[in-house]
């Protein structure tokens, strides 16, 4: 039976409970889950009706992406970053893409590209270019799950990509070997580029057969020694390679961008195909909890999920920003 309280008692008891809840409130308020807030963008083309339906469905900007947005002179970039502005909206990335660095015949070439889309990048408001340096392939190399990679801190030179003897895979190391010397000289020649604009050099390692795991993709990036050659991460790509949370522990706070993609597992996890956002074997809780332990407060932009309508991109996103 409850004890009967007076009229006394019961404010009492009342006022007790009123401040438990506003001290419980004020405790929430200033210790909130995480530390960072992260921010929502798609790839796309600017256009004002583009920027008006990803606003409405809950989106803050753009990556943009292709040769139509980074071969633009800097004032016709200007142009999109003012209607960006007038609507709410901010390109926060410019997506060159693939570059040819360990091809003597097209490197020059390439640099001077990356060059116009760092220049791009600045008139339209962005602060970074996602560029993938190299790519190899052709010859035998280990399977996603077979990779134990020795290298060189000093030269990022790999000696060795398996236990025991490495024989067949001596095309492989050599090529890689010769990326990494390739992307050191490219990039060493965009770094002034990068400094005059301050847009940031956003190395990715996107299933070029190249630095596939967290440990070499971070030597190679912090190698240059510059806040303005980051690494651009995409959440989904490499799970094949080493769990998500692992990479982002190791790259830390190298880390300018985050894509966000998902890849379903194999049930044996060899191999697997791409799927939907929150479908696949990312940890999505996990991921979020270790971007916050590494003070990333950056954007997060799906690439992929197109099949899903934009409110359901949003909504999936929102609950990977809360850590659900």
């Amino acid at each position: 039976m409850t004890p009967h309280l007076n009229r006394r008692g019961f404010l009492a008891v009342s006022a007790v409970a009123g401040a438990g809840m506003m001290l419980g409130g004020r405790l929430q308020a200033a210790e909130p889950e995480f530390s960072t807030t992260l921010h929502k963008a798609l790839i796309g083309l600017p256009s004002e009706a583009t920027f008006k339906s990803w606003k409405a469905a809950g989106f803050e900007g753009m990556e943009t992406s292709g040769q139509e947005a980074w071969g633009k002179s800097p004032a016709e970039a200007a142009k999109d970053h003012a209607m960006a502005d007038q609507l709410g909206m901010r390109i926060h990335s410019v997506l060159f893409g693939w570059a040819n660095f360990n091809d003597p015949a097209k490197m020059a070439g390439d640099v001077e590209s990356v060059k116009t889309a760092i220049r791009a990048a600045e008139g339209l408001g962005a602060d970074a270019v996602l560029l993938v340096p190299c790519r190899i392939g052709g010859m035998a190399m280990p399977e996603p799950w077979e990779f134990d990679i020795e290298f060189d801190e000093k030269t990022g030179h790999i000696a060795k990509v398996v236990p025991g003897d490495n024989a067949k895979f001596k095309a492989y190391i050599d090529a890689h070997n010769q990326a990494t010397d390739a992307t050191r000289k490219a990039v060493e020649q965009l770094i002034p580029v990068a400094q005059e604009t301050g847009v940031v050099i956003a190395l990715e390692n996107v299933w070029n057969n190249l630095w596939v795991k967290p440990a070499i993709f971070k030597n190679l990036v912090a190698s240059f020694d510059t806040r303005f050659v980051q690494a651009y991460f995409d959440i989904g790509n490499h799970v094949k390679y080493a769990p998500p949370e692992e990479w982002i522990r190791t790259l830390g706070k190298l880390i300018a961008k985050c894509h966000v993609k998902d890849f379903k597992l194999n049930p044996n996890g060899h191999g697997g195909e791409f799927v939907d956002i929150r479908d696949g074997s990312v940890n999505w809780p996990v991921v979020r909890r270790e971007l916050d332990k590494v003070g990333y407060g950056g954007w997060l932009t799906i690439e992929g999920s197109g099949g899903l309508s934009l409110e359901e991109q949003n909504r999936r996103l929102d609950l990977i920003c809360a850590g659900k």
